[in-house]
């Protein structure tokens, strides 16, 4: 029976493999620290594979970067042996929501994601720590020490004696060096991985400020591709400050947008007034100025008198305003009833002719985008500054235990000009702060009927035992979005029951029985999955078996890290099947051996979204176990690999299940 992987993708090994099958002679070998033999790839030949000069050395080329840079790359492919550990108290509704609340380093979070969110996420927004020189608190591995930075950047050589380059000293200083490259290898193994989860239509907003927008901007070039960019959006953060360096004060924030190929942004515009007259029934219409704004030079044809054929009245060209349609094509607009003069209609108060527009030929014209136009970067007022942020959050704790919070405005308008066409994408946020995403999904959801989704993820820093965050009883940053997302959801669904209970149909009496109505609108999703990254649920010896000695063999009966849970190993291995993890779970308890002499034991059996995965991790499974789970029929079925009741009962599992259920996918652990 196959074992389950239990860890992220390899994606170097998998990037070697892709560049085999193009470049074979380029595929070499290397070895691991152990010495054990894998596939390399052999540069100096791929380089000159993909030149039409001859490559001698490092060539000169048009890119960003900076020390530690391959190393980030590094980081993000290389796979870790880690898994999501739900936690029931912490969350809302964990047996019924959909959106999931991760608590720990986001870069083991979307290595954790990869398998099951691939090319899935409709839109993701980031607000990541703007650089600010303060101390850095994703200390990933690629952060240098000094000694091997400066080695790095060319400041000193291989022995430690720092060297002078006299016009690199005048572009930048040491320190500025450094500081820019810290924050970039933070951001680029994060982006990189982000990325393979966006879908086709997908979409990817950052917020960031003047210190790293441009380099920011030429890594987003570099991961999404120069055409992939969509625009930055200015944010007016607040109103000017007088007490500012150079007398000019900094009010705006970016944000900076990329998507694939397939995305669309646009909002509904205002409605458009359509007329239903009984000369044209059944033909609702509108009216448009039939005037363009070229003259008479520029338009020789458009610039004639159209006369009403009704009472002869003439209504000449302007001279820097002809008519939109030429002399040749008039007839065929008034024969079409394209052509509304003044008179025809009462209600509209025309003074000189207007063009008819039918709605069923806009909505031909427009297909989907019927009714939306185009999205500006120049953002609308409404979606508010930081002290509206400030305001909303205090709204909810009473309190000012965030510095800084966007506005809930601003996230539902990045999240409704990316989600018109539909109502359950998904939502990500891997910087989550104080959750003002997932608030602002919610709200929209309640306003618009939408059942979007959000994955919110987020360090658990520590807040300052100074902050009033820590006064308050919140020791890290993630406890804060948790409990905002509680508090901000129970009030979304109290708002949106009164408003219910107000729109609430009066009931008929006898004379007027009520008329029939739709379904209910469901309330909207204020709950969460608390999921948290910790080490593999797998003791070591799961993946290094031929490590252990003869000495060990007593502590290593089970393969399993101890303290965890069956709900723990379920979520491993939903996380390696690639199972959505918001699926619903059941559990049920099957008694085998009923009889007293039977002595009947108890099992407790997982079911995930009804028959997607069964999975019983108990304790000396039978074969009478097996065959009812094999009734069910699942797609798949897992088992824990000591917890046979004996060696035959592991063997007769696979010939059980072929003979009750032989599509299902067999797993052990």
């Amino acid at each position: 029976m196959e074992k389950l992987d239990l860890q992220t993708p390899d994606f170097t090994t998998a990037n070697i493999a892709r560049l085999a099958e193009l470049f074979p002679h380029c595929v070499t070998e290397s070895k691991r620290p152990d010495g054990t033999p894998r596939h390399a790839i052999d540069f100096d030949l791929l380089s000159q594979e993909l030149s039409h000069d001859l490559v001698e050395g490092p060539q000169e080329r048009y890119r960003l970067d900076w020390p530690g840079k391959r190393e980030a790359l590094a980081l993000a492919n290389e796979p870790i042996r880690k898994t999501l550990r739900p936690s029931r108290e912490e969350s809302v509704d964990f047996d019924h929501t959909k959106n999931l609340y991760i608590e720990g380093d986001n870069l083991d979070a979307l290595k954790l994601l990869q398998e099951t969110y691939l090319g899935t996420v409709k839109m993701i927004y980031i607000d990541p720590p703007y650089n600010t020189g303060n101390d850095f608190i994703y200390e990933d591995d690629f952060t240098a020490e000094q000694e091997a930075y400066q080695r790095g950047a060319g400041e000193k050589d291989a022995e430690g004696n720092r060297m002078m380059d006299e016009e690199r000293w005048r572009q930048n200083t040491t320190s500025n060096g450094r500081f820019h490259s810290d924050w970039l290898s933070m951001i680029y193994a994060r982006l990189k991985l982000a990325r393979n989860l966006l879908r086709d239509d997908g979409v990817i907003f950052i917020s960031i400020d003047d210190g790293e927008q441009s380099n920011l901007k030429r890594l987003c070039d570099e991961i999404f591709g120069e055409e992939s960019f969509v625009g930055i959006f200015p944010w007016r953060k607040r109103t000017a400050k007088s007490d500012v360096p150079f007398g000019v004060s900094q009010d705006f924030e970016w944000v900076i947008s990329y998507a694939n190929h397939q995305f669309i942004g646009c909002i509904l515009g205002k409605g458009r007034q359509y007329y239903e007259t009984p000369d044209l029934a059944g033909r609702p219409w509108r009216v448009h100025d039939l005037t363009k704004q070229t003259s008479a030079s520029e338009r020789p044809n458009s610039f004639f008198t159209i006369i009403n054929p009704k009472n002869g009245t003439e209504y000449p060209a302007n001279s820097n305003r002809t008519w939109a349609i030429t002399a040749e094509t008039f007839p065929k607009y008034l024969k079409d009833n394209r052509i509304v003069f003044p008179g025809d209609y009462d209600f509209l108060n025309l003074t000189r002719p207007g063009l008819r527009y039918f709605k069923a030929d806009d909505e031909a014209k427009s297909g989907e985008l019927f009714g939306f136009v185009p999205v500006s970067t120049n953002l609308p007022s409404e979606v508010g500054m930081s002290q509206d942020g400030t305001k909303s959050f205090v709204e909810i704790f009473d309190n000012k235990l965030f510095s800084f919070p966007k506005p809930v405005s601003l996230l539902k308008y990045f999240t409704q000009v990316s989600t018109n066409f539909e109502k359950n994408p998904i939502i990500l946020d891997f910087f989550s702060g104080s959750a003002t995403t997932a608030h602002a999904v919610m709200q929209l959801n309640a306003e618009d009927g939408g059942t979007r989704r959000h994955i919110m993820v987020q360090l658990p820093e520590p807040c300052d035992e100074k902050s009033e965050a820590f006064k308050a009883g919140y020791a890290t940053i993630a406890e804060i979005g948790k409990e905002r997302i509680r508090r901000a959801g129970k009030k979304i669904l109290s708002e949106w029951q009164a408003k219910q209970a107000k729109e609430k149909p009066v009931q008929g009496d006898l004379l007027h029985p009520p008329s029939p109505i739709s379904d209910p609108p469901s309330p909207p999703d204020i709950g969460f999955r608390v999921l948290k990254v910790d080490s593999s649920n797998m003791a070591d010896v799961y993946y290094q078996p031929d490590e252990l000695t003869q000495d060990d063999l007593t502590l290593h009966v089970d393969n399993l890290r101890r303290g965890r849970s069956n709900e723990d190993l379920l979520f491993q291995v939903l996380l390696d099947w690639g199972v959505d993890l918001s699926l619903p779970i059941t559990r049920e308890t099957f008694i085998i051996g009923k009889k007293a002499k039977d002595r009947g034991k108890e099992y407790e059996v997982f079911f995930v979204d009804g028959n997607a995965v069964a999975a019983c991790f108990d304790m000396n499974v039978s074969e009478e176990l097996v065959k009812e789970l094999a009734k069910r029929t699942p797609l798949r079925a897992v088992f824990r690999d000591a917890g046979y009741a004996s060696d035959a009962a592991k063997i007769n599992i696979e010939q059980i299940f072929k003979a009750l259920s032989p599509h299902t996918e067999l797993r052990t652990l």
